[in-house]
């Protein structure tokens, strides 16, 4: 699956977080929000924002 929003990926096994052409991080959901900056950035722009799901 290919997707932009969080919501939409958060639950599957493994999440692929590409910056600039890059795969920067790869892992759950639980592990990238300690580990990858790039991932909390993205979350915290999209879930906090009143537009994802949670």
């Amino acid at each position: 699956m290919i997707a932009q929003r969080i919501a939409s990926v958060m639950n599957a096994d493994r999440i692929a977080v590409i910056e600039n052409g890059t795969v920067v991080a790869f892992d759950n959901h639980e592990n990238l929000m300690k580990t990858c900056e790039t991932y909390r950035d993205i979350y915290a722009s999209q879930m906090k924002g009143g537009s994802g799901n949670e």
